[in-house]
């Protein structure tokens, strides 16, 4: 099968807004959009049967609309049509497994509140082989320009200890297709011995910044090897890795977060900073499965 990016729709203007999103990254990919849309009473197609007749008619419209639309802004993206007589959460799944990566809609609420995943959005990242991205539908207040010095540029979420491969791979990628900058934030709590009566220990926060600074630099040089003409920055922060990355995803075009593929049993099924990328920041975030 050849390279695909899948796309969830379900008539809401969340996915509409994933649908554009993805349109848009496709065609910086040069891959074909599948725009899938699920529904376990799909029935076999039936000809000369008016609309209020039949039953496929509304899932038919909703990825004809899109298609059309679609069409409309990127004439030389190559679109495929994808109805499938399945639940929803399984037919996503199985899309990912065969796309480069799978796009949904992301539910909002008002502007100071978080927003939130239905129960298959939330399934799909958390169990999906291959990349997912989260997209919010826009408002006039969500969708307005981003802040002047990150002009949509690529965030990514470093852990710094365990394999991050996967993870580095897709954010450079992704600077490399759109042409902006790059930046890695990592954050790191400060430790309680750090704290004294009349604050924190500056040479226990310098020694901690310092370490981490030499693990990011031996991270990323070989992709800034890889990827010369893509610039890359990067930050610190001395305070909780969730904090760090929400902060740091401010104004940015996309945010890149890692999720485990093995997690133990009782674990949560995202690590905080994942959960707090998803329910937190205000641009569109991607989740990579990763060893």
């Amino acid at each position: 099968m050849e390279p695909v990016i899948t796309v969830g729709l379900d008539g809401s203007p969340e996915s509409h807004a994933a649908a554009h999103w993805a349109a848009e990254e496709a065609e910086r990919r040069r891959l074909t959009l599948r725009l899938l849309h699920a529904w376990p009473l799909l029935v076999p197609e039936q000809t000369h049967v008016p609309p209020e007749m039949d039953q496929n008619y509304w899932a038919r419209r909703i990825v004809h609309n899109a298609r059309a639309e679609l069409q409309v802004r990127h004439p030389g993206l190559t679109l495929v049509g994808n109805l499938v007589a399945d639940d929803a959460q399984d037919a996503l799944l199985k899309a990912a497994s065969e796309s480069e990566m799978i796009v949904l809609g992301s539910r909002g609420l008002t502007r100071v509140e978080s927003y939130f995943l239905g129960d298959i959005s939330m399934s799909v990242v958390t169990r999906a082989e291959r990349p997912v991205v989260l997209v919010r539908a826009e408002t006039r207040e969500e969708g307005r320009p981003p802040t002047p010095g990150t002009p949509g540029g690529v965030v990514v979420a470093l852990k710094l200890h365990g394999p991050c491969d996967d993870l580095l791979a897709f954010a450079f990628g992704t600077a490399a297709a759109r042409g902006v900058a790059l930046r890695a934030v990592h954050g790191r709590s400060v430790p309680l011995h750090a704290y004294v009566p009349w604050g924190v220990d500056p040479d226990v926060t310098d020694e901690i910044t310092q370490d981490a600074q030499k693990n990011l630099t031996q991270v990323l040089r070989p992709w800034r090897e890889k990827f010369p003409r893509v610039e890359v920055t990067d930050s610190i922060g001395l305070e909780s890795p969730a904090r760090a990355v929400v902060r740091g995803a401010e104004g940015a075009g996309l945010l890149v977060v890692g999720r485990r593929k093995h997690r133990p049993a009782l674990a949560p099924r995202l690590g905080p900073v994942a959960e707090a990328a998803i329910h937190h920041a205000r641009c569109p975030v991607a989740v990579v499965p990763h060893d």
